[in-house]
């Protein structure tokens, strides 16, 4: 079993590398004036970060891929995560170029996004076959384990489309994703040792330092932002560390925060739709606190401490059943 020492390694290196390649590539950024491009129809407290660099995932993607690749074993595993993050990161990296080339808010069409998930996430299920993974589920809260087959695969594909969307809605406000994602695989550590799937739990530790050493310049006031480079990247790392751990249904409440923030965009269309109003001032949700009149921070810890209670939820829902 994979010792604390092993995840120590992966975890720090990744953070000094994120520490490290930050201060170079922000200037960069700024050179290249590859700026964000704030929504009009946000708080307007938003507007004034218009122009600070984004593309900022390209370091925890770098910082992830570079620590992973020193400190874990090469097999079918660390392809299936290292596809999963850098595949969607890649298409994140797509979508920001193209909202930064054109000056406007949004990068890749929705049917462009969609494809490109469609087919990172078929080459991931392609490996999970090839390697013969289980194609079972554990049921939270039971000793059950559900046999899907063959549907196994289109709900992984399922699986990792709502995580990258819903990750991707929870980056907002500054270090919020940093934040929470580095609790979520902070959790996924521990259950991937306790999994014995080493190459998981490398790549998790990896993830959290990045990710943290990352939030060094992502908290608030934000020097850089990840933008989708970062939280599709993220979201397809955490989709495929849930698998491969086979703690899939885990994720809905490890990942909790990630959940609500893609439930509050559902229900905020469905009901503007079907009824013309609106149940939040806006969404996701985290902006709907901003604009009831809470401090941008505030919102940013209250979703940590949140993120840190499902997490503690998960985790002993997986040691005791």
């Amino acid at each position: 079993m994979i010792g604390y020492k092993e995840i120590l390694f992966p975890l720090g290196a990744a953070f000094l590398l994120a520490i490290i390649a930050a201060p170079l590539l922000i200037p960069l950024l700024r050179r290249l004036k590859f700026g964000q491009q704030i929504r009009t129809d946000g708080p307007q407290g938003h507007l004034k970060k218009a122009g600070t660099p984004t593309m900022g995932g390209t370091i925890i993607m770098l910082a992830l891929a570079v620590a992973t690749l020193r400190f874990a074993d090469k097999n079918e595993s660390l392809t299936v995560l290292l596809v999963a993050a850098l595949g969607f990161g890649l298409i994140g990296f797509l979508d920001d170029y193209i909202k930064i080339l054109f000056k406007r808010s949004l990068g890749l069409t929705a049917r462009q996004k969609l494809l490109g998930q469609l087919i990172i996430s078929a080459v991931v299920c392609y490996y999970l076959h090839q390697m013969g993974h289980s194609t079972d589920i554990a049921i939270p809260f039971t000793d059950v384990s559900l046999s899907l087959g063959w549907f196994y695969y289109p709900f992984v594909v399922f699986m990792m489309l709502a995580t990258t969307n819903g990750v991707n809605f929870t980056d907002g406000l500054d270090g919020l994703l940093s934040g929470t994602s580095a609790i979520a695989f902070g959790a996924y550590i521990i259950i991937a040792m306790q999994a014995h799937q080493p190459e998981s739990a490398v790549f998790s530790a990896a993830m959290v330092g990045a990710v943290l050493g990352f939030l060094v310049f992502n908290a608030h006031p934000a020097k850089v932002f990840m933008g989708d480079t970062g939280s599709l990247g993220i979201g397809g790392g955490l989709a495929a560390v849930a698998v491969l751990t086979k703690a899939e249904l885990l994720l809905v409440i490890i990942g909790g925060v990630f959940v609500v923030e893609v439930l509050s965009v559902m229900i905020q269309v469905t009901s503007f739709k079907t009824r013309g109003k609106r149940i939040f001032k806006m969404s996701p949700i985290h902006h709907h606190f901003e604009l009831v009149g809470w401090s941008e921070w505030r919102v940013v810890t209250t979703f940590w401490a949140a993120g840190i209670v499902l997490a503690g939820i998960g985790l002993y829902i997986n040691e005791v059943f």
